[in-house]
């Protein structure tokens, strides 16, 4: 009985061990293939990627759960937003290109610490800042913990208030110590890679997945092991961020743009959106109609729109504050709240 006990433990630990190997070359094989594209900086013990081009106004691209910095690339928002802006998107930290080390819990409020020290090192002054999904309460950190370095704010698909979602206790074990990294080196990969495309369907739903999207996106990325813990890890952490900030929602002065899209499946655009417009009298709603989660591939043009518009308020503001002396980015009064109903949004065919 014990032989045959030990024996089973010997084949499991050998198992193991050979999915441990495989996993790792798996993750070396997609970073030779899909290599940084952008530059690095170091703030602290953490090396940072971030993808950088155009000159301009500064715009700064967050991105949410499972992607990188490269989903603003492949949505088409970074390359047009280029045009007139410095645009900086980074993989936040162990996403994509980015460090996360070991022995911390890596939360919105230290990952947006950690980000405005970058801000400061590369020379960004008062950008307006995008973030998207997860990447929506880092923008609002940023925006609580450094007020006077952040211009506005521009939200997309956000989750701002404690609702149920079952799905967190699905994707937080990798985060358990010791247990959590058993899983992330031998079998979250595989289970990752099989329900990735579902994922992927319901983050885009009721559209489909860009065409652009399935033919560049690295694949490979979100099942990497260091890449599954910042997932788990940020997955776990979703909730206790929105209960720490939303007692603190009415310290906000800033322009803010909250977008979400009508048919969001991820995160329910009523409980959300239009729970969190409701708080702040001096935001700027936009509802997109028949656009699901990714609603910056469903509408990236409106999206450019509303942040240069955004932009252009931020310039006059500062113009009016050195005339005055008055403080630029105050909230709109109550009674100039707008909130929007886009077009339906649309299948978009090709290359974005």
């Amino acid at each position: 009985m014990n032989e045959d006990f030990t024996l089973v433990l010997l084949i499991v630990a050998v198992v193991l061990v050979a999915l441990a190997i495989y996993n790792l070359y798996r993750t070396r094989q997609a970073e030779r293939e899909h290599p940084p594209g952008g530059s690095f900086i170091q703030v602290g013990k953490v090396r940072l990627h971030y993808l950088e081009r155009g000159e301009g106004p500064p715009v700064v691209l967050l991105h949410g759960n499972v992607v990188t910095a490269e989903d603003y690339v492949l949505s088409g928002v970074f390359e047009q937003l280029a045009r007139h802006h410095r645009v900086i998107a980074f993989d936040r930290p162990g996403y994509g290109y980015s460090d996360r080390p070991l022995g911390s819990l890596w939360s919105a409020a230290k990952q947006a610490d950690l980000l405005d020290q970058a801000l400061v090192q590369l020379g960004v002054v008062r950008p307006i800042v995008v973030g998207h999904s997860w990447g929506t309460l880092v923008a609002l950190r940023m925006a609580l913990n450094h007020p006077d370095h952040v211009a506005g704010l521009v939200l997309l698909g956000g989750y701002y208030t404690p609702t149920a979602r079952p799905d967190v206790l699905l994707a937080s074990p990798p985060a358990i110590p010791i247990v959590g990294g058993l899983l992330r080196y031998t079998l979250s990969p595989l289970m990752g890679s099989a329900l990735l495309p579902l994922n992927f369907k319901a983050m885009f739903a009721p559209l489909p997945v860009p065409e652009r999207f399935k033919q560049e996106f690295p694949y490979r990325f979100p099942v990497r092991p260091g890449q599954i813990r910042a997932e788990a890890q940020d997955a776990a952490t979703m909730i206790p961020a929105v209960m720490r900030m939303r007692g603190h929602y009415h310290e906000l002065r800033l322009p803010i743009v909250i977008m979400a899209g009508t048919k969001d499946l991820i995160v329910r655009h009523e409980r959300h959106a239009k729970w969190f417009h409701a708080q702040l009298p001096g935001s700027d709603l936009h509802l997109i109609p028949g656009a699901g989660h990714m609603v910056h591939y469903a509408v990236p043009e409106r999206i450019v729109e509303l942040i240069e518009g955004m932009t252009a308020g931020a310039v006059a503001a500062r113009q009016t504050d050195r005339v005055s002396g008055d403080v630029p980015g105050e909230p709109l009064d109550a009674g100039q709240v707008r909130t929007s109903a886009s077009e339906p949004a649309k299948p978009r065919q090709g290359r974005t």
